[in-house]
């Protein structure tokens, strides 16, 4: 099949084709950037769920439990530390040899560190080196994904048709719901097969913490070779291709974005700050809340009963996706994001209301519909901001330093907004309550609306045309 690139008067390259094979290649595309994306997702969810009911059993000791959670915590915040270096290398690569190698060496990057920490012996096996070694395939994970969502974004916007790039770009976003769902799923078919409940209920010798838990690890193997098969029958994408006919890629791409392009990376950062706030909280955070003892500040809502919980509110940040895409196209990416950002405002001072114990109930009485309302309305905006970042952060950008600038805006931004969201919500909610930690999400929030409010409008911009002069 020969595709070629036409620009003549369109302000986004157009696939043509004489067979007229342009929407099955946009098909697979789209497919490619769902499918890489969910693996990805998938992999650094697992590990999410897990640092919250697994690992302070298992690699963390003491008999305080929030000082556990907290250490398991900070392993998770690995991750988003190495997620801008993972965009520095991937994007090196991706912006100077194409987008396709680049986004099978992110896969395979995050597929084998997942693998190996369902492998991984814990501390009661090789003490401290149990916890240095999840902290190091952790930061491994974070290399992948910091070098996944730029490259699959790019995959989507690149080939997108005119007027719709933002619910084009939304395909890789949907990876995010999807993998939740996945992680999530799996590990609650597993403790309701193996009948886990809680740590305090079902005791540390449980099969579920002695070897049901490295299954969801294991497993990810199965569908690292799916998306490598997925990703191996790609094509690079038009843009690129015409960059590369330009003799536009550099030597160095991150030299060259901060030359260039420093003022985008920091609206990029701070556009993308209280998406990152507001899904910790939603994932990671409520998730120990759900199930903590009183003696941490939570709820004691069984484990398995709260990823029930879970799973439907996700569903809610599934549906938004689209919607966001749809918005973003229709009405503008700057307008359209400042609305949904001061309603997230909005969210985070009805916290207190929405879940404090005193107002949700404890025990017999606590209300699981108010819990389920929460975490959908939080999900549902999740989505709804979430949708058309892929379209934003690489319409602020050059093609050849594209991967690169995006990648990093994107991933400094989970250092702000999500590496120190799990552990600072922790810390907060013992301190103060959990109204404070609402406070915190609504503090991001309006940074997030300033760098809105003075960015540019980018609905209309040429993919291949920003930033030449």
């Amino acid at each position: 099949m020969s595709t070629t690139v036409d620009h003549s008067g369109d302000p986004d390259p157009v696939i043509t084709d004489p067979i007229g094979t342009a929407k099955t290649l946009r098909n697979r595309v789209r497919a490619a950037s769902l499918v890489g994306t969910t693996i990805e997702f998938y992999d650094f969810y697992v590990y999410a769920t897990a640092a919250v009911a697994v690992f302070p059993a298992l690699f963390f000791t003491g008999e305080n439990d929030t000082a556990k959670l907290l250490a398991s915590m900070a392993t998770f915040g690995a991750a988003f530390v190495a997620r801008p270096i993972g965009s520095v290398l991937f994007g090196h690569f991706g912006d100077r040899v194409g987008r396709k190698a680049t986004l099978i060496g992110a896969l395979l990057t995050m597929g084998i560190a997942t693998f190996l920490i369902g492998l991984l012996p814990t501390y009661y096996s090789i003490g401290l080196w149990a916890p240095i070694i999840l902290t190091v395939l952790r930061f491994c994970q974070g290399l992948g994904l910091g070098g996944e969502w730029s490259g699959a974004s790019l995959l989507a916007t690149e080939y997108a048709e005119d007027g719709k790039r933002a619910r084009a770009a939304m395909w890789p976003q949907l990876g995010a719901p999807f993998g939740f769902i996945l992680a999530n799923g799996f590990f609650l078919v597993l403790t309701v097969i193996m009948g886990f409940t809680t740590l305090a209920d079902s005791g540390s010798s449980h099969a579920f913490l002695t070897w049901g838990w490295r299954i969801p690890f294991i497993a990810s193997v199965i569908m690292v070779i799916v998306g490598l098969y997925v990703r191996f029958s790609l094509e690079e994408t038009p843009v690129f291709k015409k960059a590369v006919e330009r003799a536009e890629p550099v030597k160095s791409p991150v030299l060259e974005v901060f030359k260039t392009s420093w003022l985008q990376i920091i609206q990029g950062t701070f556009i993308m700050l209280a998406t990152y706030v507001l899904f910790y909280l939603m994932t990671a955070w409520i998730l120990s809340y759900g199930i903590g003892s009183a003696s941490v500040g939570g709820l004691g809502i069984a484990y398995r009963n709260f990823l029930v919980i879970q799973l439907i509110a996700v569903l809610m940040f599934a549906a938004m996706v689209p919607v966001s895409g749809w918005l973003a196209d229709k009405f503008g990416r700057r307008s359209s994001l400042l609305v949904i950002t001061a309603l997230i405002v909005a969210f985070g001072l009805i916290f207190g209301w929405f879940i404090a114990p005193e107002n949700l109930g404890t025990g017999e009485d606590l209300s699981l519909v108010r819990l389920v309302v929460f975490l959908a309305v939080g999900m549902a905006l999740m989505g709804l901001t979430f949708g058309s970042m892929s379209a934003v952060l690489p319409e602020l950008f050059p093609t050849n330093v594209r991967y690169t600038g995006s990648g990093i805006a994107y991933n400094v931004a989970s250092i702000l907004g999500a590496a120190l969201t799990p552990y600072a919500a922790v810390w907060l909610n013992a301190k103060f309550g959990v109204s404070a930690v609402g406070m915190y999400l609504s503090a991001a929030a309006v940074i997030t609306f300033v760098a809105l409010w003075l960015s540019p409008e980018t609905r209309h911009v040429d993919m291949v045309e920003v930033g030449r002069k």
